[in-house]
C-alpha cells in the first residue's frame, strides 16, 4: 500500500504540473468534439491526435489519447441523447431513453445526469485501477515468453471470435492485420520482407493511416449514404432545464453504482467492453429497478446505468495496458503504438522503470475526469452549434484532417495512399459485416506475438511444447479455449433459435393464410 501511495503522490507531483493539465484539458475537449461528429470515433480520434503528440513528453502524449479515449465515450452518447444518432458503437444504448427524455423536454437532465454519472463511474474506476493495476504488474514480472505468447496469441483470437456474428467476420479482418504487421525490416534477423522496393515500406505500414482509413473514412463514406434531406436539427436546452429535479437524481445513484462496477469488470476482458457494458447495464435495470416498466420510454435508469457502465469500461480497460501491454480495444491499440514509437516499452517493467508515465497517466486521468464534468455541460450549445454544421461542409473538412493527419506522422505519401486504401477497404468490409477493430489490433499484437515466439522457440530449442509448459500459460490457453468453445457453442444456439422463430412464423402465417377461404365457404 505503501508503494501505491508514493506512486499516487509521484503521479499528483507530474499531473499538476502545466504540461499535463493542458494535455488533460486537450484530450478531454478534443474527445468530446470526435465523439459528436459524424463518421469519427474514438479510434480514428486517436490516430488524428497522434501527429499532435509525438513532439510532446511520453507521459503529456499518452495522457492526451486516453482523455481522447474518455471523452469520445460523453460525446457520442450527446448526440444519442440530442438527435438519437449515436456517434459511437457504445452510445446505441443511450438512445433507448435518452431520446424519448429529450422529446419530453428533459434533455438537459438526461445530459446531466450522463455527465455526472460518467464523472462517479470513472472516479470509482480509476481508483480500482490505482489499486489494482500495481499489483497485477507486479504479478506479471513472472511472465516469460511462453507466458506472453499466449496472452497475446490468445487474446488476438478471443477477440477475433468476439467481433461478430460469424466467425470470418472478426478472423478475416484479423488475419489482414496480421499479414500488414509483418511489412518492413524484420526485427531479429534484419531481412527487409513485402517491401516491393518501396523504401517508405522498409519501415512497416503505420498504424495511423490505417486506423484513419478504416474507421474515419470508411465510416465517412457510410454516411454519404444517408439520404435523409436536412437530417435531424438538434435543439439546445435551456439552462433552467440542465438540472434534473429531485425524482431523477434520487432515482440515478443506484443505476450509477450498478453500472460502475459491471463496466469497470467488463474492461478487464477482451472485446468491446464498451458495448457490451452498455447492454449489459440495460438488461440489470431492467431486471432489479424498480421502475423497469418505464425503461424505453424516457425513464433516468436507462440513461444512468448504461453511461455509467460505459465509462467504468473505458478506465478498467487501462489495467490490461499499463500492466501487461497488451490492448483489448483499437484504441488502446492506438496507444500501445504511440508508446513504443516514443521508445516507451508497455508491459509490467513500465511501473518500476518510468513510474512518472505510469502513475501519470493513472492521475491525470482523474484530472481529465472532472475536466469532462466542467466543461460538458456549459458547454452544450456548443456542441448542438456544431451538430447544425451541413455534412457537405463537415464531412470534407474532416476528410482534410485526416489526410494531414496521416501524412504528417512520416512526412510519406505512400501513408496518403495507404490511408484512401485502407477507407476503400474498410467501407466494403464495413457493407459486409466484418469487424474493423480485430484488425486493427492484429496490426499491432502481430509483431508482439512473433516475438514472443520466436523468444520462446529459441529458449526451447524449438520445442513447441514450451509454450504449453508452464501454470500460467496452460491457464490461459484454457481460458481461451473455453472462450471459444462458448462462444460458438452460444453463437449456435442463438441460430437455432432464430430458426425456430422464423419456422414458427412461417407456421403461423400459413394457416392464417388458409382461415379466409375457409370462412368463405362457411359464409356460402
Amino acid at each position: 500500500m505503501s508503494s501505491t501511495l508514493d506512486g499516487l503522490l509521484l503521479g499528483f507531483e507530474g499531473a499538476l504540473t502545466p504540461e499535463l493539465l493542458l494535455a488533460a484539458f486537450i484530450g478531454a475537449l478534443v474527445g468530446t468534439l470526435v465523439g459528436l461528429l459524424p463518421g469519427l470515433g474514438s479510434v480514428a480520434g486517436a490516430a488524428l491526435v497522434l501527429p499532435l503528440v509525438y513532439s510532446m513528453e511520453p507521459a503529456a502524449a499518452l495522457v492526451v489519447i486516453a482523455a481522447v479515449y474518455a471523452g469520445t465515450m460523453y460525446g457520442g452518447s450527446t448526440t444519442s441523447v440530442l438527435m438519437n444518432m449515436p456517434g459511437e458503437a457504445s452510445a446505441v444504448v443511450a438512445t433507448f431513453d435518452g431520446y424519448p427524455m429529450t422529446r419530453k423536454g428533459r434533455a438537459g437532465a438526461a445530459l446531466s445526469v450522463m455527465a455526472v454519472g460518467s464523472f462517479i463511474a470513472g472516479t470509482i474506476a480509476l481508483v480500482l485501477v490505482t489499486l489494482l493495476a500495481p499489483l497485477l504488474a507486479r504479478s506479471a514480472l513472472a511472465f516469460g515468453p511462453a507466458e506472453y505468447f499466449a496472452l497475446t496469441l490468445g487474446g488476438l483470437l478471443v477477440l477475433a471470435r468476439l467481433g461478430g456474428g460469424s466467425p470470418m467476420s472478426g478472423l478475416l479482418p484479423m488475419i489482414i492485420g496480421l499479414a500488414l504487421s509483418t511489412v518492413g525490416q524484420e526485427a531479429i534477423t534484419g531481412n527487409f520482407r513485402f517491401t516491393f522496393d518501396v523504401t517508405e515500406l522498409s519501415v512497416g505500414i503505420g498504424i495511423v493511416p490505417i486506423a484513419v482509413g478504416v474507421f474515419g473514412i470508411a465510416e465517412l463514406m457510410t454516411a454519404l449514404e444517408d439520404r435523409t434531406p436536412g437530417g435531424r436539427r438538434p435543439v439546445a436546452p435551456r439552462l433552467r432545464e440542465l438540472f434534473p429535479n429531485r425524482e431523477e437524481w434520487r432515482r440515478s445513484w443506484a443505476p450509477w453504482g450498478r453500472g460502475s462496477i459491471l463496466g469497470f469488470l467488463f474492461g478487464l476482458l477482451p472485446g468491446p467492453s464498451g458495448v457490451l457494458s452498455t447492454f449489459a447495464a440495460y438488461r440489470v435495470e431492467k431486471a432489479v429497478s424498480k421502475h423497469r416498466d418505464e425503461l424505453g420510454t424516457g425513464a433516468v435508469e436507462g440513461i444512468a446505468a448504461p453511461e455509467a457502465a460505459n465509462n467504468a469500461a473505458s478506465m478498467g480497460s487501462l489495467i490490461p495496458v499499463l500492466s501487461l501491454g497488451i490492448p483489448f480495444s483499437a484504441t488502446l491499440a492506438v496507444m500501445i503504438s504511440a508508446m513504443i514509437t516514443m521508445g516507451v516499452q508497455p508491459g509490467p517493467l513500465l511501473a518500476e522503470q518510468r513510474p512518472d508515465i505510469f502513475w501519470g497517466v493513472i492521475v491525470s486521468l482523474y484530472v481529465a475526469n472532472v475536466m469532462l464534468l466542467v466543461l460538458n455541460l456549459p458547454l452544450v450549445g456548443v456542441w448542438v452549434s456544431i451538430l447544425r454544421i451541413p455534412q457537405k461542409y463537415l464531412i470534407p473538412g474532416i476528410v482534410v484532417i485526416a489526410v494531414i493527419g496521416g501524412y504528417s506522422v512520416r512526412g510519406s505519401m505512400v501513408d496518403v495512399y495507404v490511408l484512401l486504401a485502407a477507407g476503400i477497404v474498410g467501407y466494403v468490409l464495413r457493407k459486409l459485416d466484418f469487424s474493423m477493430a480485430s484488425l486493427i489490433i492484429g496490426l499491432v499484437l502481430g509483431p508482439l506475438i512473433e516475438k514472443h515466439l520466436r523468444e520462446g522457440l529459441f529458449l526451447s530449442r524449438g520445442e513447441l511444447s514450451y509454450f504449453v509448459s508452464t501454470p500460467i500459460s496452460i491457464t490461459v490457453w484454457s481460458l481461451v479455449l473455453l472462450a471459444l468453445v462458448g462462444g460458438a457453442v452460444a453463437a449456435r444456439r442463438d441460430r437455432l433459435r432464430r430458426r425456430r422463430l422464423a419456422a414458427e412464423q412461417a407456421t403461423g402465417e400459413s394457416r392464417s393464410g388458409s382461415e379466409p377461404p375457409v370462412a368463405i365457404d362457411d359464409r356460402r
